[in-house]
């Protein structure tokens, strides 16, 4: 997901997305150890995307404080 298109969104949708990626990872892990997972960067862009996502709303909490 494009971090401009992160920013642009409220920091409860961002809260529903990050929950929604850390199911999506859960499951890509499962599926690894299943031997189920047809690529492995799938794994490593949900990982970013969950990065990207929780940075944003860091940068959001800390603008809403100051």
């Amino acid at each position: 997901m494009k971090i401009e298109k992160l920013r642009e969104m409220a920091p409860e949708a961002l809260t529903t997305l990050e929950r929604e990626q850390r199911e999506r990872i859960f499951k890509l892990r499962f599926q690894h150890s299943m031997g189920q997972l047809e690529s492995s960067a799938q794994k490593r862009t949900s990982k970013r995307d969950l990065a990207r996502t929780l940075t944003i709303a860091s940068e959001k909490r800390r603008a809403a404080k100051a």
